[in-house]
């Protein structure tokens, strides 16, 4: 799934590597033409690019957020209480492991279950 997000933001900015191609030459030409100035052209084209850049910052930011909240949904943020489990357990089979070793059982309710 990562790798689908990242092909997707990787596309975009693709798209905006062609967009800001043609952006220039469409000022290029109208300079030519006598519509605008080179001044004028560049201070679009820097207005484009500043635009681009924080459309960019602002679509990375939703999409890391959005992820974050799919992978809590999936319940990849429960990392942290597996890892708690798993080193519980792993102390459970050392304690098991020099009980047996000592030929020590642990206490327990022997009485049996009823029926009911």
């Amino acid at each position: 799934m990562i790798d689908v997000i990242k092909r997707t933001m990787l596309a975009g900015v693709g798209a905006a590597v062609i967009t800001k191609e043609k952006a220039e030459a469409a000022f290029a030409e109208w300079v030519k033409k006598g519509k605008i100035s080179a001044d004028e052209a560049k201070a679009m084209a820097g207005k484009l690019a500043d635009d681009g850049k924080a459309e960019y910052e602002r679509t990375s930011t939703e999409v890391k957020h959005t992820v974050r909240e799919l992978l809590d949904k999936a319940g990849v943020g429960q990392k942290d209480r597996i890892d708690a489990l798993e080193k519980r357990l792993l102390a459970l089979e050392i304690e098991v492991a020099a009980r047996a070793a000592n030929n020590t059982t642990p206490p327990c309710d022997s009485t049996p279950p009823q029926a009911s």
